[in-house]
């Protein structure tokens, strides 16, 4: 919640003409804190999200990085050393509408990025942005 409420307070501070390209940069720093695994898996994560919906906004939601649309966050990748998991994750929120049924995933567990699991998430990210 403390990383929460950092988070919107520089958010306000911003400068509006430079409020994308400094979120982006907060990003990129937090995926460079972290362990190297995780940040091998966030710094793929972040270039997938980047070419399959560069209409989405990075952001840090509650510490980790995340993918808005609208202001909205859509998508959002958690380190497993932060959380103490055996693996990290890759979450959508409701916003992604990947509705299925009457039950479907909406967290996945990453332990790897293999082609397979990245055309996946490429193809999540697809349905969850149009």
């Amino acid at each position: 919640m403390k990383e929460h409420a950092k988070e919107l307070k520089a958010a306000a501070r911003r400068n509006p003409r430079t409020a994308k390209a400094d979120a982006e940069q907060e990003v990129l720093a937090k995926i460079a804190e972290m362990e190297p695994a995780d940040r091998a898996l966030a710094e793929r994560v972040h270039a997938l999200v980047r070419a399959a919906a560069p209409a989405l906004t990075p952001k840090l939601w509650y510490g980790m990085p995340a993918y808005a649309k609208d202001g909205k966050v859509l998508c959002f990748f958690q380190c497993a050393q932060k959380f103490k998991s055996r693996y990290a994750t890759l979450g959508f929120s409701d916003v992604a509408t990947l509705d299925d049924d009457t039950m479907w995933p909406t967290t996945f567990a990453l332990t790897a990025l293999t082609p397979a699991t990245e055309a996946r998430i490429t193809a999540l990210l697809t349905t969850a942005t149009a």
